[in-house]
């Protein structure tokens, strides 16, 4: 193959994996080739953080490995490619330089083993970092059973490296990808968050230790392959966040791909909605204070579909609103629908220098269509509906499910 088909055969194969987002590094340089800051990548990053481009691609499709969910995997009858390291290096600085891309999110099938296939994707980002000169973002995926000591080389070249749980439970792994061990990549996780923690101590007290995955980790489960609940996804969520300290956990909702009797078959589309609450719900959980089991009653173990999360909470909890927004403390107007993070900071600091209007809440950014039926403001309301009315669940839902303009500026709650 030339390398415009390689390309065009490993980019595409790449396109399953989600989690390739790339902010929070910050890795300064006096020479060479691009750089990386908190808020972005490069010199171009979106107002909320957000990755503008990457090169996003695989090593090689070749694996061996033949897990039931995935197109690569060993018994499908599809083409194969595998880059050189010298091609990768050309493919990112020739892309970089035309300003295709920022950056570059490396990932691969596991080729003759995790060690070997590990040791190539280290020599093509340390060739970057070390003969090109090359400072721009870099994210590559862990390979699970790689040894110990090809993760601290990795993790001293790149800005984040992730592991990919794949499946929510060990049971459904069994089921999907007997060939994989789940232990292995907690393990991992484990070891990379530890190495970073160390190396971060070293440098608070004047030491000269390199930078360590500077940004973090993350990972991907897939979604709607296996019977497991979102409530046993969050939960799994909440994990990796609150015991291994994770960047972010990425939700794809299931694809079939392959013809698999082990596999569900889908009658419609992915489960898209179902993706789409569960980062909502995972948004709850890293900024708004919530916990697992109050996203869900005691009959259900799935978000509810109609609504948001959040909004779910609130008509649960109707006893708990009206909130009256010149006196409520920080952590009860998180919990109103319509006010975020943002939003909630702003108004504690407004209240402070003067009176609020329903006026002065819109331009704080609280979205008022959500927020109107569960607050006060000066002891008003304005809200259309009385709150305990049972045409309000209807009236949110036609709210929620009709189309609008989606921002990236603006927080989801």
């Amino acid at each position: 193959m030339t390398i415009q088909e390689k390309l065009s055969l490993l980019a595409g194969a790449a396109r399953y994996d989600a989690s390739c987002a790339s902010s929070g590094s910050e890795r300064y340089v006096e020479k060479g080739i691009g750089s990386t800051l908190k808020a972005g990548i490069c010199h171009s990053w979106s107002d909320d953080g957000r990755c503008i481009s990457l090169l996003k691609v695989l090593l090689t499709n070749i694996c061996i490995y033949d897990c039931a969910y995935c197109v690569n995997r060993r018994s499908n009858t599809i083409p194969r490619a595998i880059f050189t390291v010298d091609e990768l290096v050309f493919l990112t600085m020739e892309f970089y330089r035309r300003n295709y891309i920022e950056g570059l999110f490396l990932s691969s099938g596991v080729f003759q083993s995790p060690d070997v296939t590990m040791q190539m994707m280290i020599d093509v980002v340390k060739k970057l970092r070390k003969e090109q000169g090359f400072y721009g973002y870099i994210h590559m995926k862990a390979i699970p059973g790689a040894s110990l000591h090809l993760l601290d080389e990795a993790g001293k070249y790149v800005d984040r490296l992730s592991a990919n749980i794949e499946l929510p439970s060990e049971g459904a792994l069994k089921k999907l990808a007997p060939e994989k061990n789940g232990k292995q990549v907690f393990s991992i996780m484990g070891y990379i968050t530890d190495q970073r923690e160390t190396l971060l101590a070293e440098r608070k007290k004047g030491k000269k230790a390199p930078l360590y995955v500077p940004a973090g980790q993350s990972t991907q489960v897939i979604v709607g392959a296996t019977p497991d609940t979102d409530k046993q996804i969050l939960r799994l969520s909440h994990y990796l966040y609150q015991k291994i300290g994770l960047k972010r956990v990425y939700y794809s909702a299931y694809t079939p791909v392959n013809p698999d009797p082990r596999l569900p078959s889908l009658s419609t589309m992915p489960p898209l909605k179902r993706e789409h609450r569960l980062y909502q719900a995972d948004w709850l959980l890293r900024f708004y204070h919530f916990d697992v089991d109050e996203l869900f009653d005691r009959k259900h173990d799935s978000l509810d579909e109609r609504f948001d999360p959040k909004t779910w909470w609130a008509l649960t909890h109707r006893d708990m609103f009206p909130v009256e927004v010149s006196t409520a403390d920080y952590e009860t107007l998180l919990r109103v629908p319509g006010i975020g993070v943002k939003s909630a900071k702003r108004i504690i600091s407004a209240r402070r220098y003067g009176a609020l209007s329903f006026e002065s809440l819109k331009k704080m950014g609280v979205v008022m269509k959500r927020a109107q039926f569960f607050i006060t403001c000066q002891g008003i309301s304005c809200s259309p509906l009385d709150l305990h009315s049972a045409s309000l669940e209807d009236f949110l839902a036609r709210e929620e499910n009709s189309p609008q303009q989606l921002s990236l500026f603006k927080e989801p709650f």
